[in-house]
């Protein structure tokens, strides 16, 4: 009787599983012939595994501005005159990606560490430019932080120099970013006096929106806070911080603003805080915030 090859011996050949001398050759007497198993794809094909986190890779400027060095436009201009380098080695170019983790920054050769976080506010009084240098000479609202170490302390949004109230203060930049990002809806709240008295349709205009040179603004929510013979106080909330929003919003309207005080920021009130007067936010107060805007450590 001719003896049968062993299952699958003729597919493996074909295959080139076996390419010696002695492939497809029969077992040898006595022994029991090894049962090829077919070849099964798998169900499912097998994933890759997911690739290793870079650590804390950030351009050089922003290592900088997260370390509540200075800010990311200040930290451009270091880097091109080469007053930062990195490991001993001058950085000049500013697209330049470090790991945070493990980079050693310096600035004019002194090591760089990460500052302790602090977040001021300050009512803001009337006639002060949101600005540390001033090209025209004009009084700055970091005239006001005289008694703090404000040389990394950056303004949390602006408030324009007729404009008064609540600004805050930080070297914390993700937590500024969180703050004034359009995305978080962060309410501002406003004090507006103008110079009339205000009828339903201007109201209703304010809260469904106006188109100034281009650009559609509305407020959140508009009230009578009180009025007189002739002109009368609105309580304005925006949740997006464009530029001269309010004034604009108004100057559309025909309307005046004779002043205009920013109250509130979320749940943070500017309270008794008097004109010109900075103090330390509370870890409640902080915390508050921190959560409105969705950053919460």
């Amino acid at each position: 009787m001719k003896k049968s090859r062993p299952p699958g011996s003729r597919s493996e050949a074909k295959r080139g599983s076996g390419t010696g001398r002695n492939a497809g050759a029969k077992p040898a007497t006595g022994q029991r012939p090894v049962k090829a198993h077919a070849h099964r794809p798998s169900a499912k094909p097998a994933l890759k595994p997911a690739p290793k986190p870079d650590g804390q890779r950030v351009t050089l400027p922003r290592a900088l501005s997260k370390l509540g060095f200075c800010s990311r436009t200040q930290a451009d201009e270091l880097i091109r005159t080469g007053r930062v380098s990195v490991g001993g080695k001058t950085i000049t170019e500013t697209e330049t990606w470090i790991d945070l983790a493990t980079a050693r920054i310096a600035v004019d050769g002194k090591a760089v560490a990460a500052e302790k976080f602090v977040y001021l506010m300050l009512n803001k009084p009337r006639g002060l430019v949101t600005t540390r240098h001033d090209p025209q000479g004009r009084p700055t609202v970091y005239d006001c932080l005289k008694e703090y170490d404000n040389a990394h302390l950056s303004p949390v949004g602006r408030l324009d120099k007729a404009s008064e109230g609540l600004l805050l203060f930080s070297n914390d930049t993700q937590f500024a970013n969180a703050l004034l990002d359009p995305e978080t809806h962060v309410a501002k709240t406003y004090h507006v006096q103008i110079d009339r008295l205000p009828d339903p349709a201007i109201l209703e205009k304010l809260r469904s929106g106006i188109t100034h040179d281009g650009e559609f603004l509305s407020a959140r929510r508009v009230e009578i806070l009180r009025q007189g013979d002739r002109n009368a106080w609105l309580e304005i909330e925006l949740d997006e911080g464009r530029n001269r929003q309010i004034r604009r919003m108004l100057e559309s309207l025909e309307i005046t603003t004779l002043r205009l005080v920013r109250v509130a920021i979320g749940d943070l009130l500017l309270g008794e805080l008097e004109k010109g007067a900075v103090r330390a936010l509370s870890e409640k107060e902080l915390s508050g915030l921190k959560q409105l805007s969705g950053r919460i450590s």
